[in-house]
């Protein structure tokens, strides 16, 4: 398989994978199908791999490998997509989490504001867009999104310009949606492009990100056979807390117990355990070739042999558009 762009942390990746002749991979985050091509070669085994880009669709149908089985669909439904082929447990799951590059630098996907291109950011071009989201929805909902999936203080002041701005003119596109936003929020001392955080708010609330996340986690709790591993690399601090939050319930270092209560019973033993809880982050060396890397963090759990189903799944983080019309 031909790959146009390399994968953060391609190496950490296959250390913690550990991939094995004859057993089975699900690369959930397809892309650019740089951790299936590794995968594959490290092992004569079997990959699987979702996505719901059209344009990673269109990657999958160009490759002739007969160990890989492309998947169109979200990767929170990953259970039922393979349960569609008999799919039931996997000895490995890796979720690459947040955009690619690919998509980033394609101006007609509207995720960037480096470039001049209509304010989409769907990476299934299926449902609302980030245009109709910032033309129709209320301050207030905008302002929550804004704060909460962009982790922005100026949340406020950012969502009242965006609706005065619009009563003159539709904002269709990228630039005049970061101009907006550029003229109502101070340039940070970092030299950190105020527009960043809104345009990260707007595509994690438009592809319903975390919820997609929490499903997957889940999911894969259930699917994993006894030993199987789990990696995943975040790259920004919301999508790392809920796997790091999933972990810590999961392996029992989330719940405080007192030496004096009597020993955890069944249903709550650990369901993964790890090695390491701290993220490992990339090397100097990679961030210095490819400086997009910079934020990523990888963790890598295991599956014990304790059944799935003893704790509550995570809820879905998304919030509502109030006061479309």
């Amino acid at each position: 398989m031909k790959i146009s762009h390399r994968p953060v942390m391609l190496c950490e990746m296959l250390r913690a994978l550990k991939p094995v002749d004859g057993e089975i991979y699900l690369d959930a985050t397809f892309g650019g199908g740089g951790y299936s091509n590794a995968i594959l070669q490290k092992a004569n085994c079997m990959v699987w791999a979702i996505d719901r880009d059209p344009d990673a669709v269109a990657r999958a149908s160009k490759m002739s490998e007969p160990r890989l089985t492309f998947l169109r669909g979200n990767f929170g439904n990953m259970e039922d997509l393979l349960a569609d082929h008999e799919v039931g447990q996997l000895n490995g799951i890796v979720m690459d989490l947040g955009i690619s590059s690919p998509q980033i630098d394609n101006a007609a996907r509207g995720f960037s504001f480096r470039y001049d291109g209509p304010l989409d950011m769907r990476m299934s071009l299926e449902g609302l867009t980030a245009a109709e989201l910032v033309n129709k929805a209320d301050e207030e909902c905008l302002a929550g999104i804004i704060r909460i999936f962009g982790e922005e203080r100026f949340a406020r002041r950012i969502a009242k310009a965006v609706v005065a701005a619009r009563v003159h003119k539709y904002i269709e596109n990228t630039h005049t949606l970061a101009d907006i936003i550029r003229s109502a929020v101070p340039r940070a001392k970092d030299g950190l492009d105020p527009a960043t955080r809104t345009f990260m708010a707007l595509r994690i609330y438009v592809n319903d990100e975390l919820g997609e996340l929490e499903r997957a986690l889940d999911a894969a709790e259930r699917l994993l056979a006894p030993g199987g591993r789990l990696v995943i690399v975040a790259f920004h601090s919301l999508e790392d807390r809920r796997v790091k939050q999933f972990l810590d319930s999961r392996t029992g270092h989330g719940i405080p117990r007192s030496r004096h209560l009597p020993p955890i019973d069944v249903e709550n033993k650990p369901t993964f355990c790890q090695a390491k809880r701290r993220a490992l982050k990339p090397s100097k060396n990679e961030i210095k070739i490819n400086p997009r890397a910079r934020s990523a963090r990888l963790r890598i759990a295991r599956r014990t042999d304790i059944a799935a189903g003893g704790f509550l799944p995570f809820q879905n983080s998304s919030i509502q558009v109030g006061a479309l019309v």
